[in-house]
């Protein structure tokens, strides 16, 4: 049975958790280029499920179908929550000068 991409890069995160913080970066940078809120988001989920979505709950103060509500593809949520859920996972969002 072939994996899609997001099982694949998850069992690769939970095997290589040391390639965390790239893969945060480059999802970001992506982002950063497409604007496109539900690849990003799908990609926070992956790693929630790698650092696990119950312990994200626990330390934002969100319910665990809260943290997954935040991240679905379909949401909308609020700029708020995403930050939350990037602190729980033990990340911050910085601004960054784009390059001219």
């Amino acid at each position: 049975m072939i994996k899609s991409t997001n099982e694949v890069d998850e069992q690769y995160l939970k095997d290589h958790p040391e390639e965390l913080d790239n893969y945060i970066k480059l999802l970001f940078d992506e982002y950063a280029t497409s604007n496109d809120t539900a690849a990003l988001l799908s990609s926070l989920r992956i790693v929630s499920r790698v650092k696990g979505v119950s312990k994200i709950a626990e330390i934002s103060g969100l319910s665990r179908k809260g943290v997954q509500k935040v991240l679905s593809e379909n949401g909308n949520p609020h700029f708020s929550s995403v930050n939350v859920i990037l602190n729980a996972m033990g990340y911050r969002l910085i601004a960054q000068k784009m390059l001219d």
